[in-house]
């Protein structure tokens, strides 16, 4: 009976972990693919017109990717027609996009005390074609015209846009969020007012921060899955949880305010190599070594900078920066949370105790961690 449960127990662990590294292989990483990021809006009022000034990545929107199912347009169906539409010059882009433009203007939600408004295109400014591997943004610039006495305004498209972040500009107090796919926000007053609460500000944020680790921060979660496997005992992992939480807040804020700025072409793939490290002393340590936590925090740091990174692609309320530091750092250690404790519900809960743990599940999952970034590691530095 006893052989019976552990054969059970292997199975079910060999299905985790080839479904772990089947889709870790097939996800493009974050430092050469082509990341799903939130269009970013720059909302403006110039006498009985709104003008919209919306940095996108136009190519996804024309070639019909669902921005709210996926983490990456390399995981889209349509990802040969993103790819052609990708290596066009600008004004081949162009074209295609105003051709694309009244299947898009249906889809944008934008009223005005109630009243629909009608977007007019303007035009789409398109940078030259960039590396295969990077994605290209281009600005959108389309106006409205408001009905006489209109006072505010709501703002939103739909799901398979993605998500957006909106700024109004030119006003006192103005109103600055982020909405998620589908969203529309709330009513904003023409003449500034709308400003967010620090506590607003820090609640809006928090999903941002755990979004960013799941289900987006696929490397993040193997390096906190190598925390885990360590040991089932408590303390490693508080240890281990501490210093990493400790470093990357640091770096989050330094590099978020502009004090730190490493380029991503280091910092990717010493976060691929942080996973193999964790993941190999794993393989070779029966426990917790007194460098182990020194040696997480200085990775901490490098993840640090990754996070804030992020926060760099699409931007932080100036007015409500601290608060929305926070919120998104809360968001991040929520999602990291979450991993171990799905982790330890699906793995450590049920065979955490057994003599044969170490041997049969935290070894070769660790195995695998270590060659998922490995492979990264390889993708990040010569491909």
């Amino acid at each position: 009976m006893a052989f019976s449960y552990i054969q059970r127990g292997r199975g079910f662990l060999a299905q985790i972990l080839a479904s772990l590294l089947l889709v870790s292989i097939t996800l493009p990483s974050s430092a050469t693919a082509h990341e799903v990021m939130p269009a970013i809006a720059d909302m403006a009022r110039a006498g009985d017109e709104l003008t919209f000034d919306i940095q996108m990545n136009a190519e996804s929107f024309i070639a019909g990717i669902d921005l709210a199912a996926v983490t990456d347009t390399d995981a889209a169906p349509e990802v040969a027609t993103y790819e052609e539409l990708h290596a066009m010059d600008p004004a081949a882009l162009e074209a295609r996009f105003r051709a694309f433009w009244p299947t898009m203007a249906e889809n944008i939600a934008l009223t005005a005390d109630g009243a629909a408004l009608a977007p007019v295109l303007v035009g789409l400014t398109v940078p030259p074609a960039p590396d295969s591997e990077v994605p290209r943004t281009s600005v959108l610039r389309f106006t409205a015209a408001l009905p006489p006495g209109a006072t505010a305004v709501q703002v939103g498209w739909a799901a398979p846009y993605g998500a957006l972040v909106l700024r109004q500009n030119g006003v006192e107090s103005p109103y600055d969020g982020y909405l998620q796919p589908g969203d529309v926000s709330p009513p904003i007053a023409l003449g500034g007012g709308d400003q967010a609460t620090a506590f607003e500000a820090f609640v809006d944020y928090i999903p941002v921060g755990f979004d960013h680790i799941v289900p987006k921060g696929l490397d993040h979660i193997l390096f906190v899955l190598g925390l885990f496997f360590l040991s089932t005992s408590l303390a490693p992992l508080l240890w281990q949880v501490s210093a990493f939480t400790l470093a990357h807040t640091f770096t989050l804020a330094a590099g978020a305010l502009g004090y730190v700025n490493i380029p991503g072409e280091i910092v990717e793939p010493i976060i691929a190599a942080s996973i193999v490290y964790v993941a190999v002393e794993n393989i070779l340590s029966n426990g917790l070594s007194p460098w182990r936590p020194a040696v997480v925090f200085a990775f901490g740091l490098l993840h640090g900078l990754g996070f804030a990174s992020v926060l760099g692609e699409f931007g932080v309320p100036a007015n409500q920066f601290i608060p929305a530091l926070l919120g998104f750092n809360v968001g991040v250690e929520l999602g990291q949370l979450a991993v171990i404790a799905v982790a330890f519900l699906l793995v450590g809960y049920w065979f955490g105790k057994k003599p044969w743990y170490r041997r049969a599940i935290a070894v070769p999952a660790s195995a695998v961690i270590a060659m998922v970034g490995g492979y990264w590691f390889v993708e990040r530095v010569f491909l």
